[in-house]
């Protein structure tokens, strides 16, 4: 009898499982557990430590619990703007306008009903030097103006939104840098005292101005012309070419342009202004990104930081300062915002221009820009241990001038301080030689000695850089 072969089992089709590999964070060293021993009862604390450029976690401690952040916002705040300008050679600007109407081939006709000054909501529009309204003066009267019947003032921003600002000066679309130590106390003050500035420049250039009382603009929009009908199954019809001129849109008759924005983010992030954060935060507010509210604003910070990487959950928004004890940010937030300002860096304009005189594009690389100091994000941060003993706190060293002195510890950071609230977040070079990027934040009860709290902080740092 022939053999007969046996009927092969069938096949079972397993789908393809994707594999999922768990990876455990890890804990901290001997040396930082040692430093956070000296922490007064009832501190909850809060640790990342991590490489840049993609590297791993190095230490973490309840990376994804909400803190109150304190001053920390700040580094939200003055990423979030360097973005939206573009970088360290972006800029805001200011312009005076008129109706299109009135301005030909040959400049702006000598006499207008009214000029509107606009602006970019920011806070370093000056009196008088490049970026000011005595510039603007001077270029009005230069392409013919001599006579205004009106000064109008762009009122974008709603003040009243930021009302629940702590620092309880109006947020107009409009400020003077020389306010920053007498701020107009209302948003009508701040439109009078403006409106009489940019008149008193006015005359001083030549240009007579016939109401001594500035009005308020309307918001700027421009002429959208009408799209003719066409018969069912045409294609679209073109729009109308010509634009009525009572419906031409304003046209500038003079424009400046600000200094690197990164001058302000050091004059706010070094001394740790809250004033001058909660003037950044407006800058967002202004159209077109935004729609002239606090909310607006920090729902573009929210954008930014979700466009990073950066988990929304349990985070929480309040301010551009960190005064407000209702913002919430963790430590690994804090750590991406961090390592993404430094891996995608802003070269400052100079480090730029040594770049291209040198023809070497390997100095904007991020390593380069951090070893020479040419990031514009980072070198905007207090610097520890430079020994500046100054009451404003404005110098190089800012907030960490007199902490880490004598340990020749590369500390780049921001402070933030509150009732029971004290952090650290920055940059520290480790003693293999890397670039780490760590947030340290501690909650406590409100009579927690700050002074303790610093203290540990520092010595948290030294034993990172210890241990890596």
């Amino acid at each position: 009898m022939a053999p007969t072969l046996a009927a092969a089992p069938a096949v079972t089709q397993v789908p393809d499982v994707p594999v999922i590999h768990l990876t455990r964070e890890p804990g901290l060293s001997a040396g930082v557990r040692a430093a956070l021993a000296d922490l007064p009862r009832g501190v909850r604390v809060g640790i990342l430590l991590r490489e840049v450029n993609g590297g791993p976690v190095l230490e973490a401690q309840d990376p994804d619990g909400a803190f109150i952040p304190a001053s920390t916002t700040k580094l939200v705040t003055a990423a979030a703007v360097l973005h939206s300008v573009g970088g360290a050679d972006g800029a805001w600007t200011a312009q005076l306008t008129v109706p299109a109407a009135q301005v030909g081939a040959r400049g702006v006709q000598a006499r207008v009903k009214a000029v509107t000054l606009r602006g970019s909501g920011d806070p370093t529009l000056s009196l008088k030097g490049g970026y000011s309204l005595r510039a603007l003066a001077r270029q009005a009267y230069a392409r013919g103006l001599r006579e205004v019947g009106e000064v109008r003032l762009d009122e974008t921003l709603d003040a009243a939104s930021f009302a629940s600002l702590i620092v309880g000066v109006p947020m107009t679309g409009l400020r003077l840098d020389g306010w920053h130590d007498d701020p107009p106390l209302s948003a009508l003050q701040a439109r009078v005292r403006l409106g009489a500035a940019l008149i008193a420049e006015l005359r001083r250039a030549g240009v007579r101005v016939a109401s001594d009382v500035p009005g308020g603009a309307a918001p700027f929009t421009p002429y959208l012309p009408p799209v003719p009908q066409n018969a069912a199954g045409d294609p679209p019809a073109e729009p109308e070419a010509f634009v009525p001129v009572a419906r031409r849109p304003e046209q500038g008759v003079a424009v400046v342009r600000s200094e690197s924005p990164q001058v302000v983010l050091a004059r706010t992030l070094r001394p740790s202004d809250n004033l001058l954060a909660e003037g950044l935060l407006a800058t967002l507010a202004h159209p077109p990104g935004g729609n002239g509210t606090l909310s607006g604003a920090l729902a573009r910070e929210r954008a930014f930081l979700r466009q990073i990487g950066v988990n929304l959950a349990g985070l929480k928004l309040a301010d551009g300062s960190g005064l407000s004890r209702e913002s919430r940010l963790s430590p690994r937030a804090l750590g991406t915002l961090l390592t993404v300002m430094h891996d995608l860096p802003y070269p400052t304009p100079a480090a730029q221009d040594i770049a291209l005189k040198a023809a070497q594009p390997v100095r904007l690389l991020p390593g380069a820009l951090y070893r020479d100091r040419g990031n514009a994000f980072i070198e905007a941060l207090p610097q520890a241990g430079t020994g500046e003993d100054v009451p404003a706190q404005d110098g190089r060293g800012g907030t960490l001038a007199l902490r880490m002195r004598g340990l020749n510890l590369d500390v780049r950071a921001k402070t933030g301080t509150l009732p029971g609230v004290s952090a650290l977040a920055g940059y520290v070079t480790g003693r293999s030689g890397r670039t780490l990027a760590f947030a340290i934040l501690m909650n406590g009860p409100e009579d927690t000695p700050i002074l303790t709290l610093r203290a540990v902080q520092d010595r948290v740092v030294q034993a990172m850089v210890q241990a890596h």
